[in-house]
């Protein structure tokens, strides 16, 4: 018979084993309830944003429902990470280490003004281009620095005519009057036909026009706008100037955990309307009127609208300048101010899809490189070399027939060759550093200008890169004519764009634009150029030259041997169209966004995916050349030099072809020099991207034809 203590142990044994048990049946499921527990949330919130926008939500106010409604829309863009998802604000993606500005009441804050432009031209002018007031003087304001980038852009942000002080409100307050007549008249007149708009900034955030409404928001205020005869009753079209801006800034207090005010957001109202100057004018900013007093609202009225029409003797139009500012507290928070701009723009899922389609691209390039090299290869190599008799030799065929004249040097221009080849190795090194900065937050694409400056200095410092692969392959080809290789690397395709560049700033300078470059800035281009891009490219092939030449496994013969006649899509140009569509079609949806970015001016800022894009296209490039050498060479035809790189450098081409169907499907452009400019700007980038292409592509079946014919015995 058990003990009672004996007893009492195997009960507690056995309630600690269910327990246990018990435990462990709990443990298996609670991923899965996590799960499930994650996709009701989800069901609730999206039927709480549903029930919203049926009560007449918008998504574009600044209150605190339109901001969690904007919240909700983009939270795909606010989440980070791949294994672990992390929450995050939108103003710290795009503007990393940027923290919030408190200001004091009645603390004045800069206004500043940028360009103005539209999507109708491709040529800005700076605000003060305009008939406008007069900027303020520089010790009372402070201004932007102006970097390379931003002199080649033409981003001229300068202090603008308004004073604006923290948590002061203002009637119409007058800032100038201004006569506009002759030419500058049916030039402001042409603007508002090609709806221009014009940008400022307050507190590092674009003005914005919002419409609860209509329920949009866009950057920028249009310069007037133009009014068909059927809505003025005249015999043509009428155009009209927005001379009053009715600004609110949106502002948040939070006595516990900051002092002042911060600013979310900051929106204007245009009105076109006809002050009555009276006999006295106006002499100083905040001169009374009738029109413009504190008693009188202005607001966009028929009858009081601000015609862009010379008198009936030919005056010239009397213009009134004025604003008036309103301060509306909001419960926004700071880090979501910038939700608002990106509303509209593309889903993040979408570059998503676009990485999975080019991966799918390499996957199935790899799979071809892999039946060659593995299966194809390995048997033929292992013929190659089980061949004993002179007969057996003598009977060969393949792509180990043409050992002799694999390595032969190109008889058509090996210099063109070997610069083409070192430039794009520069563009892809400039390329690579580049996106690295951007990832290690070294450089914010947000900032046009800045990204600009970083890309022009990295690829004169990828200089030696370009030197030293032109001056190796130069080598290679038995030319000895060094000075001749290390000049035409340093100057031919910078060479090739500054005159591009240049042949279009002159007609920007006519047109006056604000991207024309001036002398000090074309100065600066030029002794960036000679000091240092040269220097280093002359230090690359100084280094190229003193070393080793290439060490191939097989010696070309003496008698070149005869090429048998290839199938029409083997043979030149048609084999190299056909190698260029992969290439491009791996980058293509990214480059949609980019381009939307350049031209549309919308924001591009996932510099992490454009890194993985940059694999994509090596990775593409490489195989396909491989790909189409290994069949080249299987046909008895041993010129691939020239061949291996326009496989993949026609890729350019087609990026030019797809930069006009950019143009006639999603832009709108009018005139000849907006189409110039475009069209010279895609050709500048369809060379680059062919020419990094084709490096690629070349460097790729050197390697390949070292390795392949290093591995078989040749007598």
């Amino acid at each position: 018979m058990a003990s009672p203590a004996k007893g009492r142990f195997l009960s507690a044994s056995v309630a600690v084993l269910i327990l246990l048990i018990a435990q462990q049946v709990d443990a298996v499921p609670r991923p899965l309830k996590a799960r499930a527990e994650r996709k009701k949330k989800a069901a609730a919130v999206a039927e709480q944003m549903k029930e919203m926008k049926k009560n007449g939500v918008d998504i574009v106010s600044n209150d605190r429902q339109s901001a969690l409604l904007r919240s909700y829309e983009l939270r795909k863009k606010k989440t980070r990470g791949i294994l672990r998802k992390r929450e995050k604000s939108l103003s710290s993606i795009l503007f990393p280490g940027v923290s919030p500005e408190e200001y004091q009441n009645g603390e004045q804050i800069p206004v500043y003004v940028d360009l103005v432009e539209s999507r109708k031209t491709q040529v800005p002018f700076e605000y003060y281009d305009l008939p406008s007031c007069a900027a303020p003087p520089k010790e009372k304001v402070k201004g932007y620095r102006k970097s390379l980038g931003n002199r080649l852009s033409g981003h001229a942000v300068r202090p603008g005519p308004f004073d604006l002080r923290a948590g002061e409100d203002k009637h119409c307050t007058t800032m100038c009057a201004v006569s506009i007549g002759g030419k500058k008249l049916k030039w402001m007149r042409q603007l508002v036909e090609r709806q221009y708009r014009v940008h400022l900034q307050l507190d590092q955030l674009p003005v914005l026009m919002r419409s609860k409404e209509l329920n949009y928001a866009v950057r920028g205020y249009p310069v007037g706008f133009k009014a068909p005869p059927s809505y003025t009753g005249l015999r043509e079209d009428e155009y009209y100037l927005y001379n009053h801006l009715k600004f609110t800034i949106s502002y948040r207090e939070d006595p516990p955990q900051f002092d002042g005010v911060r600013i979310t957001g900051f929106d204007v109202h245009p009105v076109s309307f006809e002050h009555n100057l009276g006999e006295g004018g106006v002499d100083k900013i905040g001169d009374s009127v009738s029109t413009c007093n504190g008693d009188v609202d202005v607001v966009n009225d028929p009858s009081t609208y601000l015609a862009l029409r010379a008198g009936p003797t030919g005056e010239d139009v009397q213009v009134l300048y004025s604003y008036e500012v309103q301060w509306q507290s909001s419960d926004v928070e700071w880090t979501d101010r910038w939700d608002v701009y990106l509303i509209g723009s593309p889903d993040d899922d979408i570059h998503y899809f676009a990485i999975v389609n080019s991966l799918m691209i390499v996957l199935f390039l790899m799979g071809a490189v892999a039946t060659i090299m593995i299966r194809t290869l390995r048997k033929d190599i292992a013929g190659y070399n089980e061949m004993q008799t002179m007969e057996e030799a003598q009977e060969e065929t393949g792509w180990k027939l043409v050992h002799g004249d694999v390595f032969r040097p190109p008889s058509t221009s090996p210099l063109v060759l070997s610069v083409a080849v070192g430039t794009g190795a520069q563009l892809a090194t400039a390329f690579f550093l580049v996106l690295l900065c951007a990832i290690l937050r070294l450089m914010n694409p947000m900032k046009k200008g800045q990204a600009l400056t970083a890309i022009l200095i990295l690829y004169v410092l990828s200089g030696t890169v370009s030197g030293y692969v032109s001056s190796r392959i130069y080598k290679f080809c038995g030319a000895s004519d060094w000075k001749a290789n290390t000049i035409a690397t340093a100057v031919a395709f910078p060479g090739l764009l500054v005159c591009m560049f240049m042949v279009l700033n002159i007609f920007l300078g006519i047109a006056g634009a604000a991207t024309h470059a001036h002398f000090g800035t074309v100065l600066l281009m030029f002794l960036l150029w000679v000091c240092l891009s040269t220097p280093l490219v002359m230090i690359g092939s100084y280094l190229g030259f003193r070393a080793e030449t290439i060490e191939v496994p097989t010696k070309a013969k003496q008698i070149a041997r005869i090429v048998p006649e290839q199938p029409a899509y083997a043979s030149m140009p048609w084999s190299a169209l056909v190698g260029g569509i992969l290439p491009f079609g791996s980058v293509c949806i990214e480059l949609f966004f980019i381009m939307s970015a350049l031209w549309l001016h919308q924001y591009f800022y996932m510099m992490g995916l454009l890194m993985i894009v940059l694999f994509i296209l090596v990775s593409t490039c490489s195989m396909v050349s491989i790909v189409m050498c290994y069949l080249q060479l299987c046909g008895e035809d041993h010129r691939w030099w020239w061949k291996s790189f326009w496989n993949c450098a026609t890729a350019g081409i087609y990026l030019f072809a797809y930069s006009l169907w950019f143009l006639s499907s999603k832009l709108d452009l009018v005139g000849t020099l907006p189409i110039a400019v475009y069209l010279t700007y895609m050709s500048m980038i369809s060379i680059a991207f062919g020419l990094l292409c084709g490096s690629v592509g070349f460097l790729s079946c050197l390697v390949f034809c070292q390795r392949i014919y290093g591995a078989v015995k040749v007598d």
